[in-house]
């Protein structure tokens, strides 16, 4: 399989990525710059972490414009495989690909830590290395990371099995706690109706060697390259 990992002004896990894919998981992988017009004939997109144009205006605002992202949206239409990280989720956000939007933390602080999230999706590309209900230890890094979606929009991401992390405790609980930046109904990733689309807010890449303090980020990427 064949990644590609986009590159923007101010992307900082662009890196982590591209050595996790090509190093880790021995797979071709290629950087994209955001001014091209190229994939390079990829089969996965890759929008990484970090603060692209520096999170002026609001998270992945700008970088929606970039004009590798005209290639991606039309990628995605064609039911090409996009995940977005952390910043990448954002920019998916702002691209419509993905519904909702990103508010500030519950606690108006930039939050670095580890989390535990609940698969209550193994059924998609990204995630059927997975079993539903497991625990995953994955970390996070954002200030902007708070889900937001209206009512209605909750239900039918509901309804179509489209949330597929959940912040919870170590125990499998959806508890106030857990969800440590305040989003709605705990939603640490989620996927588009036509399951080609995934964006998360914490960082599988992070935890994809026993060396960083956790394996199970890497079980996304294993999901992708599974026959």
């Amino acid at each position: 399989m064949k990644f590609g990992v986009v590159i923007f002004p101010g992307s900082n896990c662009d890196y982590d990525t591209f050595f996790v894919l090509k190093n880790g998981l021995r797979q071709e992988t290629v950087f994209l710059w955001h001014k091209d017009h190229d994939l390079r004939g990829v089969d996965c997109v890759v929008l990484p972490g970090g603060f692209s144009y520096g999170d002026y205006l609001r998270s992945g605002a700008i970088a929606r414009f970039s004009p590798l992202m005209q290639e991606v949206r039309e990628f995605a239409d064609r039911g090409g495989s996009v995940l977005g990280i952390c910043n990448g989720f954002q920019v998916l956000l702002e691209l419509g690909l993905l519904p909702g939007a990103m508010l500030r933390n519950k606690n108006l602080k930039f939050l670095c830590q580890y989390v535990h999230l609940r698969v209550d999706n193994p059924e998609t590309r990204f995630t059927r290395r997975t079993r539903r209900g497991q625990i995953l230890r994955i970390p996070i890094a954002h200030f902007d990371g708070h889900y937001f979606s209206p009512p209605e929009t909750l239900r039918d991401l509901e309804e179509h099995g489209q949330v597929v992390f959940r912040y919870v405790d170590e125990k499998g609980k959806p508890t106030e706690a857990a969800n440590v930046n305040g989003s709605a109904a705990g939603i640490a990733g989620l996927i588009n109706r036509r399951g080609n689309v995934l964006g998360m807010m914490p960082h599988p890449e992070r935890a994809s060697e026993a060396l960083l303090g956790s394996e199970d980020g890497r079980l996304i990427f294993e999901s992708l390259v599974q026959p």
